[in-house]
């Protein structure tokens, strides 16, 4: 062989020995599934013994996977990393700016179960599950169950299991463990979730949305637009809910009370994207989840006649309806009322305006009685006048007067309030029922596109204090116009009382007070006081022409007479009338005696 051949093959194999001891390896791609798996790793470690125990080799073998699962009210995601749902979207309903309304959204809600095991605790929401379940559209009567399961240490299993129907927003859940778990202990659950805007005010938006929970009684987290909030109950928690101001977000625990319950609030004022994030932390008992623990959530809007339908106690109370003694009102006239005119008219400015001729109806009798007694007391005008200037220095002399001129004609003063308050109690209902009626969210009404907040008709480019804001609501505007000219009109025929406030004044005042308040409520609730007003008006008008006044002072003359003679029987007024003025009779011998004696010292 030539010796030039061998010292040239004898330094290339020298040369390749070389290039792989010297030159270093290239770094091989790390698989797609080693990814996920670093990805779901947590940044932070609450303790070694969860983190040690949630990795487990049969759950971490398996990739992540989303499964959806869509009916004819929402759109559920679930994941199979924690076996828990990923997103909820609902289909009927939009955020304020037209955007999909998702209740539960991704990154921006977080689900964390940790299971007690005689080994330590494990972060069932770091483990991922196997389910044999399929992406599915269902049909009206048609339901999905979804169960996911995986092996943690000592081979335990843990089975998740949801419900999801064709229709309707309640999702069942169910969760269950297998071999012996810590009887001193709790599965703890841990909710969190942010709440992005929905409805168009930010400011309105953080001082209704709460945490709303039952015990014995219904309970909620204080409200408020820029502290963060929290509150512990020791008390067993049959439900609990997370509440937007027109949707909700809850885990209904009937069966299994949930235990140690706390609810905790934060806000930051400067975020124009999350108007609250809620924590709810609560206890589920091992021995429920050792013999299989049954819950379920309802994600969905806060209408009335659907929640009520909720198989959970009392869980009709997440809509507001007013005070205990308003609440009657709302619940068996105002809302089922509005039920019924959604059956027959699709307009909701039409359907308030048949609200209002409806209501108004009923009370004719009421705006009746109320006329009357103002007719008579514009009778009585001139003699209350002649009284005024005959007792000017003398106010107690004055009032004992009319009150004899009234016990004289057999006229109760307070016979025109009567009505007047029997009516208040509906007008209060509509103020509590109007801003949490989900029904006129996002109906448009003349220059009105959302009859569920406030018509902004001109903008202002700056702030205005006591409620205004940067908006003037043009409905607002009317209701304090037609409010000012009902008070006009009452005052020219009303006759001036006496005392230390001018109610005829006041009458001016009060809608101007209001047009601050209610600048910002919705603006269904201020056409209807609009609407109202102007239908009193057209009612005093209408009853005008049918009330003889020259009849109703003859009969006032005849009552003067008959009581002269005692032919009239007291009624209890003024039976109470006669007693008051004695009363003041005696009162005052008595001081001008006891002058008397002062003036002999």
């Amino acid at each position: 062989m030539d010796k030039n051949f061998v010292i040239g093959l004898v330094l290339i194999m020298l040369m390749l020995i070389g290039y792989q001891v010297l030159v270093p390896k290239p770094v091989e791609p790390t698989p797609v599934a080693e990814v996920k798996k670093e990805a779901a790793k947590p940044a932070s470690v609450t303790s070694d013994t969860t983190q040690n125990s949630s990795q487990s080799v049969d759950s971490t073998a398996v990739p992540q996977k989303d499964l959806v699962i869509e009916t004819k009210d929402t759109r559920v995601v679930f994941t199979n990393k924690g076996g828990v749902m990923k997103e909820v979207m609902l289909k009927k309903y939009k955020t304020y700016d037209q955007k999909p309304l998702y209740l539960i959204a991704e990154n921006h809600n977080k689900f964390q179960i940790d299971l007690p095991t005689q080994t330590g605790d494990v972060r069932l929401t770091n483990q991922f599950f196997t389910t044999d379940a399929q992406d599915r559209t269902l049909a009206e009567g048609d339901s999905a169950v979804i169960t996911y399961r995986t092996t943690i240490k000592n081979n335990q299993t843990v089975e998740q299991t949801y419900v999801v129907r064709g229709t309707g927003y309640v999702i069942d859940y169910g969760i269950k463990a297998s071999g012996a778990l810590p009887a001193n202990k709790s599965v703890e659950f841990h909710w969190d979730n942010d709440l992005l805007q929905l409805e168009n005010d930010m400011k309105k938006n953080r001082e209704v949305v709460t945490v709303n929970y039952y015990t014995d009684a219904l309970k909620s987290l204080p409200t408020s637009p820029t502290s963060n909030e929290e509150e512990k109950t020791a008390d067993p928690v049959k439900w609990f809910t997370i509440k937007h101001k027109y949707f909700l977000a809850g885990l209904i625990a009937e069966k299994q009370p949930l235990t140690n319950v706390t609810m905790r609030a934060n806000v930051n004022p400067e975020d124009s994207v999350i108007v609250k994030n809620m924590n709810i932390f609560a206890g589920i008992p091992t021995a429920a989840v050792q013999k299989g623990a049954n819950f379920q959530f309802y994600l969905g809007p806060n209408e009335y006649h659907i929640v009520d339908k909720v198989k959970a106690e009392n869980f009709d109370q997440n809509v507001y309806l007013g005070y205990a003694f308003l609440k009657p009102i709302n619940k068996f006239v105002l809302v089922p009322l509005f039920n019924l005119l959604e059956g027959f008219v699709s307009n909701y400015g039409l359907l308030i305006i048949l609200l209002v001729l409806f209501v108004k109806t009923l009370l004719t009798p009421l705006t009746y009685k109320s006329y009357i007694s103002m007719a008579k007391m514009r009778i009585l005008g001139p003699e209350l006048e002649q009284i005024r200037e005959q007792n000017k220095d003398d106010l107690a002399k004055q009032q004992q007067e009319q009150m004899k001129l009234y016990q004289q004609v057999g006229v109760s003063p307070l016979s025109g309030c009567v009505p007047v308050l029997a009516t208040m109690p509906i007008l209060f209902s509509l103020f509590f029922l109007f801003p949490n009626l989900i029904e006129l969210r996002q109906q448009s009404f003349l220059w009105a596109s959302d009859l569920s907040t406030y018509d902004s008709f001109f903008k202002l480019p700056f702030n205005v204090p006591f409620g205004i804001g940067n908006h003037i609501s043009l409905f607002t505007i009317l209701m304090t116009a037609s409010s000012i000219g009902y008070a006009y009109y009452n005052n020219q025929n009303t006759p001036t009382q006496p005392g230390p406030v001018n109610m005829k004044a006041l009458g001016y005042v009060m809608p101007l007070m209001f047009m601050f308040i209610l600048n910002s409520f919705p603006a269904g609730l201020t056409f209807y006081y609009f609407v109202s007003n102007v239908v009193t008006i057209a009612q005093q008008l209408l009853i005008k022409r049918f009330v003889n006044e020259d009849k109703i002072k003859n009969i006032l003359e005849e009552n003067r007479k008959k009581n002269a003679t005692g032919e009239k029987k007291q009624n209890k007024f003024q039976k109470y009338l006669e007693k008051s003025l004695q009363a003041a009779e005696e009162a005052k011998k008595k001081q001008a005696e006891l002058e008397k004696k002062t003036k002999k010292k």
